[in-house]
């Protein structure tokens, strides 16, 4: 199992558990952890025994956004660069930090967030791009950027639109004013809001083991056709569905699935 200096990763009864440990920062995003966050989840995503993902955060924030250190360092790269060059280095960076986060999206298994405390800027861009987002009540989100004059560049205006509707993105990016776990599950941002920290690691990790426990074959399938029938229109999703279940409805998971729910046992799956 790799070893981050950014983030905790751990690996149990098929769960990886992926903890972002900044905690003294608030788990804001310096460089170093914006790379290790794609690094773990492609690690995930092509290890056969993580069936099912968890982000957290260490301490009482989740993430509090981009670290103001790793602005300075990103100007400082293509400060002294020609013109032309420059703004060619800028976009690969930013290129970069988005693959970091599209990793979440494009890694094959499902990836819970368990949320508390502050998820700003970045933070939010991050959970984003997750499957699925619990919370504990007293967690405030903000689409920070525009304080900062900065356009959200990693995600957060791609993917929340099909989460919570364009207007209410257009609300929170153009004032980048801040909301609690209520309002962010009444608008379908958070899926459930537990009401502590304890509560939200265990009820989140309850979920997570009722996934893992799942046909993997099938719960990555389920994945790979939602994320694909959000892209394209109803008619090519459905030929697409149709096309994945032509290759593995006749799967072993299938016959130990029935054959499970026949005898009244639980289903024993390969990775």
């Amino acid at each position: 199992m790799p070893e981050f200096a950014g983030l905790n990763l751990t690996l149990t009864d098929h769960i990886a558990q992926i903890e972002l440990d900044r905690p003294d920062k608030a788990n804001a995003l310096n460089g170093t952890l914006w790379r290790e966050i794609g690094e773990a989840f492609r690690w995930v995503d092509e290890t056969p025994e993580a069936r099912v993902a968890v982000l957290s955060g260490a301490g009482r924030h989740f993430c509090a956004g981009i670290d103001f250190e790793l602005m300075g360092e990103l100007l400082d790269k293509v400060g002294e660069m020609k013109p032309g060059r420059r703004e060619e280095r800028l976009r690969r960076i930013i290129l970069d930090l988005q693959a970091a986060f599209t990793a979440l999206e494009t890694c094959r298994k499902p990836v819970l967030a368990a949320i508390q405390g502050l998820c700003i800027g970045g933070g939010l861009d991050l959970i984003a791009a997750c499957d699925m987002r619990y919370a504990t009540a007293d967690t405030a989100f903000s689409l920070k950027e525009a304080d900062l004059a900065i356009v959200a560049d990693v995600g957060s205006l791609q993917r929340l639109p099909y989460l919570i509707g364009e207007g209410r993105v257009r609300e929170l990016a153009f004032t980048a004013r801040q909301f609690d776990a209520a309002e962010a599950q009444a608008m379908g941002l958070v899926n459930r809001v537990f009401a502590d920290a304890a509560q939200l690691g265990e009820s989140v990790r309850i979920i997570a083991a009722g996934i893992a426990a799942k046909s993997p074959l099938t719960v990555r399938g389920i994945k790979q056709v939602l994320n694909y029938s959000r892209d394209h229109g109803v008619a090519d999703g459905l030929e697409y569905v149709a096309t994945w279940n032509a290759a593995m409805l006749l799967s072993d998971d299938t016959r130990e699935a029935v054959a499970a729910a026949m005898q009244k046992r639980p289903a024993r799956f390969t990775n």
